[in-house]
């Protein structure tokens, strides 16, 4: 069962009805003593880092996401939130994954990229991923954000947009996409399938 974490800056409509569409248990939570009956989480993104940590602090999610143990699937700003700072109004993040969230255009080589992101893009990766089993390198996904993270060790694949940045990672039972899954045709569908059952 399929644990999404309503926390007032998420996708969830769309998440929700994309599970639906490949036949995953699902319930909508941001309480704990539900939230514990999962045995995955996702937690979808859109919308503001300060926003977002401030809802998951006033829930008191906060601790209970950094002690999880069961696989969990950050989308867009869910993934970013696993990092340990965003510049995004300045904003201390979960600290998961060491690094900062950066905007786009922040460097001389990103100066004249249209901010935010928006389209489809291509992920990047040099070797198999049991999260991209079924999914080439090079394959498109649709991406919509104005922050990025940097490449780090965890990362698994990475996207070119002015230069290269995480477009997703993994940690321990932690993973997380920059890109939109419900969002990216059947790539997408494959890729929530392969995190349900692999992951």
């Amino acid at each position: 069962m399929i644990g999404v974490i309503d926390y007032k800056a998420g996708n969830i409509a769309s998440v929700c009805n994309t599970l639906r569409t490949i036949g995953a248990d699902h319930f909508v939570s941001n309480k704990t003593e539900k939230l514990d009956r999962a045995t995955k989480i996702i937690m979808p993104g859109v919308g503001e880092a300060h926003c977002a940590m401030s809802s998951l602090q006033e829930l008191e999610l906060i601790d209970w996401l950094k002690n999880i143990d069961i696989p969990f699937l950050g989308i867009c700003l869910g993934m970013q939130v696993l990092f340990d700072h965003s510049d995004e109004r300045n904003t201390t993040c979960l600290g998961i994954i060491g690094g900062a969230i950066r905007r786009f255009g922040q460097n001389s080589s990103s100066e004249k990229l249209k901010i935010p992101h928006i389209g489809w893009n291509t992920i990047l990766f040099g070797k198999d991923h049991k999260l991209f089993k079924n999914i080439p390198s090079g394959t498109f996904f649709y991406f919509v954000h104005s922050y990025y993270a940097p490449v780090v060790s965890e990362s698994v694949t990475r996207t070119e947009y002015g230069a290269g940045f995480t477009s997703s990672l993994q940690k321990d039972n932690y993973y997380g996409v920059q890109f939109h899954p419900e969002k990216s045709g059947q790539h997408g569908l494959q890729l929530l399938k392969n995190f349900i059952e692999l992951c």
